[in-house]
């Protein structure tokens, strides 16, 4: 965090919670509507580790972007649920569908179930 943001959470910023990775959520102290303005909170987040917005969950994203005025409770991980993974793309562990170059280039050859259709 750069010494601005962190000024600035200091004298402006009230804590409203953390999340399960530690990531810390913040909303202005002195926050105040117009009335008839349709100005919405200043709502932050303060990442703990790397900056990743896939970090986020989904009760938190949602009070974030203004969708709802408290955070969500969030859900018990379900059995059938996944732990959250955060965005996987260009690292080792990124999904590479069979035939991607990066898989040896070849595919299973496609059935014969499909039949293109003709005109009448």
């Amino acid at each position: 965090m750069d010494i601005g943001t962190h000024l600035f959470t200091l004298f402006r910023g009230q804590l409203v919670g953390t999340d399960s990775q530690g990531n810390r959520y913040y909303r202005a102290k002195s926050w105040k509507p117009a009335p008839g303005s349709l100005r919405k909170e200043r709502r932050w987040v303060i990442y703990k580790g790397t900056k990743e917005a896939s970090r986020i969950p989904a009760e938190w994203h949602a009070w974030l972007h203004a969708t709802t005025q408290l955070p969500l409770t969030p859900n018990p991980i379900k059995t059938w649920q996944k732990e959250h993974l955060s965005n996987q793309t260009g690292s080792a562990g990124a999904y590479l569908p069979p035939g991607h170059d990066l898989m040896g280039g070849l595919r299973a050859k496609a059935g014969s179930d499909y039949q293109s259709w003709q005109p009448g």
